[in-house]
C-alpha cells in the first residue's frame, strides 16, 4: 500500500516535466545579429506559441531553413524580432526585399522578421518572409551566460 503514494507521485512529475518541455524550450544565442538587446551565449527561455499568437514587436525563436545535406541532428534556431505579423501592413519601407511583393498585408501563413543589428543580421531586409511553420515560440525572459 505504501508504493500508492510514490507512483502518484512520480506520474504527477514525470507529467509535470512533460508538460514543461511541451510548453518552453531554452535556446542560446548564436552571432551578433541582435545586439546589443541579446549578447551571443546568452540562453533564452522560450514559450511556445501557436503563430496566430504572434505580435509585432515580440522577439521569437525559428528554425533556420535546412542546410544542404549532410544535414545536423537539430536544425538550427534563429532569434529575430517580428517587425510584422499576419495580417499587419507590410512594412516595405524597413525592408527591402518586400518592396516590390503583391497585396497590402503580410499573408496569414508568413511573418516579417529583423535582427537588432542590422548591419550583420540575415533577415527579412535580405530574404523576404519567413513562414511561419518554422515558429519555435517568443522569449519570455533571459536565463543569463552559459
Amino acid at each position: 500500500m505504501m508504493w500508492l503514494p510514490l507512483s502518484a507521485a512520480v506520474l504527477a512529475a514525470l507529467g509535470a516535466v512533460w508538460w514543461l518541455r511541451r510548453t518552453y524550450l531554452t535556446v542560446t544565442v548564436d552571432g551578433p545579429s541582435m545586439l546589443p538587446t541579446y549578447r551571443p551565449g546568452e540562453r533564452l527561455l522560450v514559450r511556445r506559441i501557436p503563430p496566430a499568437a504572434l505580435r509585432t514587436g515580440q522577439v521569437v525563436v525559428f528554425t533556420a531553413s535546412p542546410p544542404p545535406p549532410p544535414a545536423p541532428q537539430r536544425p538550427a534556431r534563429i532569434v529575430k524580432r517580428v517587425a510584422a505579423a499576419p495580417g499587419d501592413p507590410i512594412p516595405r519601407d524597413t525592408v527591402p526585399a518586400l518592396r516590390t511583393v503583391p497585396g497590402d498585408h503580410v499573408p496569414p501563413d508568413r511573418v516579417v522578421l529583423l535582427g537588432d543589428n542590422p548591419v550583420v543580421s540575415h533577415d527579412s531586409r535580405r530574404s523576404g518572409y519567413f513562414t511561419t511553420d518554422r515558429l519555435l515560440g517568443v522569449v519570455i525572459r533571459r536565463l543569463g551566460a552559459p
